[in-house]
């Protein structure tokens, strides 16, 4: 009996940021020399790419990507495009309306962060919970937090107030319903979920990018990027063993890609 062993490239990566170089005959929103940016895996749970955008040049679909917003550099649009679809997507997936209250799990992570933030500037949230570990307090006030939580000194889950959404971006939906109004919504992006908390898988929209241009143009709402970044293209390897660490604030980038 033979056997064929196969050696299979993969290269990592969702988001990327950079100068359109070439593009396909049927391409019409974009042309050669702009300034574009998204996240090129479109289905990143059930139809992920073998070829990501840890490289030096990339191709993927026109209808993820967007225009890289005039004011941001090149290393802050690329924190962006994964995290902020997810963080949109699923305030549309519970509906969520202006006036609720929302309590977010995890709220200095890369999700995390723009969730306080949309959910403040962009969804009229009426009030802003979060929790993060101790030294990350300031910055959940600083993205908009109305109550930042120190999870190392109470339990979020036991407070008194509970809230109309529990958005949880860390993989605690069991402790996440005990926090949530009677009537209220737990959205998870960790599966699995316990019931009733609702999980979904963000699909890659450059729709999305465009409609939230003008609140990052603007301001209103900003990339959080880890201090300890951006990590250079030869220190892939501790980058990627950083963020396994789970003490990331934000996003981390990696920057120049020869």
């Amino acid at each position: 009996m033979f056997c064929l062993v196969l050696e299979i490239k993969i290269v990592p990566g969702f988001d990327a940021a950079g100068v359109v170089v070439r593009v396909g005959s049927k391409v019409s929103k974009f042309k050669v020399g702009d300034e574009v940016y998204g996240d090129i895996i479109e289905y990143a749970w059930n139809n992920p790419k073998t070829i990501g955008t840890l490289a030096e040049y990339t191709a993927t679909e026109e209808k993820v990507l967007a225009h890289k917003p005039s004011n941001l550099s090149f290393i802050e649009a690329a924190s962006l495009p994964a995290a902020i679809i997810t963080a949109y997507q699923g305030f549309d997936k519970i509906e969520f309306s202006a006036g609720k209250s929302i309590l977010v799990l995890g709220g200095a992570g890369g999700v995390g962060s723009l969730v306080i933030q949309l959910a403040k500037h962009v969804f009229g949230a009426s009030k802003v919970a979060a929790t993060a570990s101790t030294p990350k307090q300031d910055l959940l006030r600083s993205l908009g937090a109305d109550l930042a939580i120190d999870y190392t000194k109470e339990n979020f889950e036991e407070l008194v107030e509970k809230f109309d959404v529990v958005y949880d971006t860390v993989g605690e939906s069991n402790k996440a319903l005990k926090a949530v109004k009677e009537g209220g919504k737990v959205v998870t992006i960790v599966p699995p979920a316990t019931p009733p908390a609702i999980t979904f898988s963000a699909v890659s929209d450059g729709a999305v990018l465009e409609k939230l241009q003008p609140y990052l143009e603007s301001g209103k709402v900003k990339p959080v990027l880890d201090p300890k970044g951006p990590f250079p293209f030869s220190q892939t390897v501790e980058a990627f063993a950083y963020l396994k660490t789970n003490r990331a604030i934000g996003k981390v980038v990696l920057h120049p890609i020869p």
